[in-house]
């Protein structure tokens, strides 16, 4: 049986149109309701119809203890197009939200369900044109495209019977200042388990022996100084930099060199903050770089904090992309690419990718799809989904706590083949 809980005064005087048609047909049908005021809901299972996407202001009164009561609740929530509370245009709780365990959106997608913490509040997320045509569709302006399987396909075509490895592009990893070859090692593994043909990594003299025992297939390089990095930065196609490259006088040395270059560069962790701290990137900005930021590092980039940049991501990542041009990646949950014209945002991923190395993974993801041909954006766009996908298949075959950053590289693998 079914018992719907009015909230708000006048509830009935308020509607109009097809909402009056529905609420006649509801009397008709002899559906019991009540006016809330604040019991506690009963049933199997709650559906939240209270606040839509045209919420602005923080929740409040009766709304607010309601969805207080229903998140203290054990019984599961379906939201009905957004889970009440939440920001349909930025995934932020708007003082506080419902946590739904399964959200069915209609007409279209609100990008706020997928991004910051939208997936938090939203649970499995189902869509429902309601047969709306395809012309109205045409007529609105979209917020970006979803990265999907389907791209994948699309983007990384089968090779040619005749290809070498001088022809899937020559990657090469700098990084693993003292202390911290690892994040070098494992971008570097990332890139080769994604299809780069080549794989060099310039790094400290100390963990050459650790990354030929790691990773015997990489060419392994002791660089001491920029004069040692330069011949390396000539035979490759993609630099990937940052991974474990720490903010001394080394890791500088090394970043500057990389800016010197025509090469298409991937930016990631130190060498972000770097960018920061000593603002090295002057005559460099943008061409041909692809910059991978967490919050923490976005924040240092646009000089602001955490949470401004959380609370609206997509106006964040706007910021990034057109203060350092190239494309800018915003990782996180629902992780947002833009190149300065389309913005592209990735549905997979989950919390056990929050564990040391997964950042370096990624970036050696990027650089090899760079080197096997694709644009920036494309690269970009897709190597968020293969990494964030790979972290779901691993999540569900052991589980998201525990998650290492190298548990995705045979999953990353079996991705980059379709499989």
């Amino acid at each position: 049986s079914m018992k719907i809980d009015i909230l708000g005064e006048d509830f009935a005087d308020k509607l109009q149109g097809e909402a009056l048609q529905a609420w006649q047909w509801m009397h008709d049908e002899g559906v019991a309701w009540q006016s809330y005021a604040g019991q506690g809901f009963s049933g199997e299972l709650v559906v939240d119809a209270m606040l839509g996407t045209g919420l602005t202001g923080n929740v409040r009164g009766q709304y607010l203890s309601a969805i207080e009561q229903l998140n203290s609740s054990p019984t599961p929530v379906i939201a009905l197009d957004i889970p009440s509370g939440l920001c349909s245009d930025t995934g932020m709780p708007l003082g506080q939200a419902v946590s739904a365990d399964m959200t069915v959106t209609f007409i279209g997608v609100k990008r706020g369900l997928l991004t910051g913490r939208g997936p938090e509040f939203t649970g499995e997320l189902l869509f429902d044109s309601l047969r709306v045509e395809e012309s109205v569709y045409e007529t609105v302006s979209m917020a970006g495209f979803i990265t999907g399987a389907e791209d994948c396909k699309s983007l990384l075509p089968a090779r040619s019977r005749s290809a070498h490895k001088g022809s899937c592009g020559h990657v090469l990893v700098v990084g693993g200042d003292n202390g911290m070859g690892g994040a070098a090692i494992m971008a570097a593994q990332a890139a080769g388990r994604t299809g780069a043909g080549l794989v060099t990594v310039a790094t400290r003299t100390e963990h050459v022996p650790a990354l030929l025992t790691r990773y015997p297939e990489a060419m392994a390089k002791a660089v001491r100084s920029g004069a040692d990095l330069e011949p390396l930065i000539a035979r490759a196609d993609v630099i990937v930099i940052g991974p474990g490259l720490g903010q001394g006088a080394w890791g500088e040395q090394m970043l500057m060199q990389a800016l010197k270059s025509a090469k298409p560069l991937v930016l990631d962790a130190d060498a972000l903050n770097l960018l920061s701290a000593k603002k090295l990137f002057g005559s460099r900005r943008g061409s041909g770089w692809i910059i991978t930021p967490h919050p923490g590092e976005a924040a240092r980039l646009l000089e602001t904090s955490v949470t401004d940049i959380q609370r609206d991501r997509f106006d964040s990542i706007n910021r990034l992309q057109s203060k350092f041009g190239g494309v800018a990646l915003l990782k996180g949950p629902g992780s947002l690419s833009c190149d300065g014209d389309v913005l592209h945002l990735c549905p997979a991923g989950n919390p056990g990718m929050a564990s040391g190395g997964m950042g370096d993974v990624l970036s050696g993801v990027i650089g090899a799809l760079l080197a096997q041909g694709l644009s920036g954006i494309d690269a970009t766009r897709l190597g968020a989904w293969l990494h964030a996908s790979a972290a779901d298949r691993s999540a569900e075959e052991n589980g998201a706590r525990g998650m290492q950053a190298t548990d995705l590289l045979a999953q990353l693998r079996l991705l980059v083949n379709g499989m």
